[in-house]
C-alpha cells in the first residue's frame, strides 16, 4: 500500500514563490512516518517548497491541518478525491471543526494520532475506513519519529524536538487548552535523550517544540540533568512563571538552554486579566522575570499581541520600547487572532464583532488582516500599528542597541545579527498574503 503525506503551505501568491525563509521540519510529519506500519510504502510532499504531483499513483493522501493552512488543505484534497485518493486530515484544525473538515476528506482523525494511526491504515489496507477516528491522549513514552521522508529537502537545520504536550493554563486566545484539555503529559527522559543522541551529528541547535516547557516543573527538573550531560544547544517555550524560579533558570541553563519564547501578550493588566494571563504579573512582574533570564544568559523572544478591549494607539510603542529596553532577542508585534473552539472565539462571536463566520475560509481575508471589530481602533489601525512596531524593534540602530545585551552566548551572538535582519526583511512581507493558492480561488472547494 502507498500512503502519500502532504505537509500545506498557508497559501500561494500568483506569480509568487513561497515565503521560504522559516521553514523547519514539519514534525508531525514524521510522526505519521514513525507510526506506520511496516510494509507500508510513504511518500512525502511538503507544499511550502515543492509542486505537488497529484498524478503520482497513491493508495491514500494524509494531512496535517492547522487553521491557518486549512483552506489550503482542502484545495489539495479535491485535488486528489477528484482521482479517486481517499483523504485523511488530522490535527488540531479539524479537531477544533469535525464537521467541517469531514466535507472536504473521507476520513478525519481528532485527537492524537498515536492511538488510532496504526488502526486506520489497517482499515485502508481492508478497503474498510470509517469517517471518524478520535485518538485519546496516551502515555507519550515510546514515541518513534522518523525523519528519512525529509531527507534532500531544505529544512533550517534545526532539530525539532517534543519533551511534553499541552499546557495546564486557561489562556482565553489559546487553542492549545482546548486541544489538550488543560492537562500536560511530560515525555519519558529517556526517549528524549535517545532521540536527541541520534540527533546530534547533524544539529548544532535543537528546538523543544513543546506548547509550555514548563508545563511540569517537576518533570522538567527531571530531564534538565541528563540534558547537561549532552552539552546541547536548544531553545524552547514557556510561560513567563517559570522565570521567577532561580533555580529553575539555572537548571536551564546548565542544561544548554540559550532561548525561550514567552507570551508576554499585552503592558496592559486589565488585557492580561480579559486573556486570564494574571499570572505574568505575578510576584516581581515582567522585569522580574527577565532579570533572572539575563542572569544565566538564556536570551528571550517575546511575543505581544493587539487588539484586545483596553488597547490603544499607545499601545504599540509601549510592547517596543519595553522590549527594546530589556534587550530582547527578538519579539513579534502581532495582532490578536481568535482561533475556533477557543473561548476568545465564542465571546466575539457572542458579542457579534466577528468580520466572518469562518475567516480561514472567507475569499476576503488576507494574512495579517483582523478577523474581527477590535474596540478602541478600527481594524485597520492594529494590523498597521503591529507593522510599525516591527519596524521599530528592527531597525539597525535598535538592532545594535539590543546586540549588546546578548553577547553571552557565542554560537547565539553569532546568529544575532543575521537572525534579526530576516526578521527586518520581514516586517510587511506577509501582509496581505491570501489562505489556499490564488490560481485556486476561482475553482475552490471552499
Amino acid at each position: 500500500m502507498r500512503i502519500t503525506l502532504v505537509q500545506p503551505a498557508i497559501g500561494h501568491r500568483l506569480g509568487e514563490s513561497y515565503i521560504r525563509s522559516w521553514q523547519m521540519e514539519p514534525l508531525p510529519i514524521a510522526t505519521l512516518a514513525g507510526l506506520t506500519p511496516k510494509g507500508v510504502e510513504l511518500r512525502f510532499h511538503d507544499d511550502r517548497m515543492e509542486a505537488i504531483p497529484y498524478d503520482e499513483p497513491a493508495d491514500a493522501v494524509a494531512m496535517p491541518v492547522e487553521t491557518y493552512t486549512a483552506r489550503r488543505a482542502y484545495q489539495i484534497a479535491g485535488h486528489y478525491r477528484r482521482r479517486g485518493v481517499p483523504v485523511v486530515l488530522g490535527g488540531f484544525h479539524p479537531t477544533l471543526m469535525p464537521d467541517e473538515a469531514s466535507r472536504f476528506a473521507d476520513a478525519i482523525v481528532t485527537g492524537e494520532a498515536e492511538a488510532v494511526w496504526p488502526a486506520l491504515v489497517d482499515d485502508l489496507a481492508r478497503g474498510a475506513l470509517k469517517p471518524c477516528y478520535h485518538g485519546e491522549r496516551t502515555d507519550l513514552a515510546g514515541i518513534a519519529v522518523d525523519r528519512r521522508l525529509f531527507h534532500g529537502k531544505r529544512y533550517l537545520p534545526i532539530g525539532l524536538v517534543e519533551t511534553g504536550r499541552g499546557c495546564r493554563f486557561r489562556c482565553e486566545f489559546c487553542a492549545v487548552q482546548t486541544f489538550f484539555q488543560r492537562s500536560y503529559r511530560a515525555r519519558p527522559a529517556g526517549d528524549v535523550i535517545r532521540e536527541l543522541k541520534s540527533l546530534r551529528r547533524d544539529k548544532k541547535l535543537f528546538f523543544f517544540v513543546d506548547d509550555n516547557f514548563a508545563g511540569d516543573l517537576r518533570a522538567g527538573r527531571e530531564l534538565l540533568p541528563e540534558l547537561e550531560a549532552l552539552k546541547l544547544r536548544w531553545i524552547t517555550q514557556m510561560s513567563i512563571h517559570a522565570a521567577h524560579d532561580e533555580d529553575f533558570v539555572r537548571q536551564l541553563a546548565r542544561g544548554g538552554c540559550r532561548g525561550v519564547l514567552i507570551g508576554f501578550e499585552s503592558m496592559n493588566e486589565a488585557n492580561l486579566r480579559r486573556m486570564n494571563k494574571r499570572f505574568n504579573t505575578m510576584k516581581r512582574g515582567y522585569a522580574g522575570a527577565l532579570e533572572i533570564l539575563r542572569r544565566h544568559g538564556i536570551g528571550v523572544y517575546g511575543t505581544f499581541v493587539f487588539g484586545y478591549d483596553h488597547d490603544t494607539p499607545d499601545s504599540f510603542a509601549e510592547a517596543v520600547e519595553f522590549a527594546q529596553a530589556q534587550k530582547m532577542y527578538l519579539a513579534a508585534f502581532n495582532h490578536l487572532t481568535p482561533f475556533p473552539g477557543t473561548p476568545l472565539y465564542r465571546r466575539l462571536r457572542d458579542e457579534g464583532r466577528l468580520r466572518f463566520d469562518a475567516w480561514w475560509l472567507d475569499a476576503r481575508y488576507r494574512y495579517n488582516d483582523l478577523p474581527f471589530v477590535p474596540r478602541n481602533m478600527t481594524s485597520e489601525a492594529v494590523t498597521q500599528g503591529c507593522v510599525e512596531a516591527r519596524r521599530r524593534f528592527y531597525a539597525w540602530p535598535a538592532i545594535l542597541q539590543r546586540s549588546l545585551g546578548n553577547r553571552g552566548d557565542g554560537f547565539m551572538f553569532r546568529n544575532f545579527f543575521p537572525i534579526n535582519a530576516l526578521h527586518r526583511s520581514e516586517i510587511s512581507l506577509r501582509n496581505g498574503y491570501p489562505l489556499g493558492d490564488e490560481a485556486e480561488f476561482a475553482a475552490s472547494t471552499p
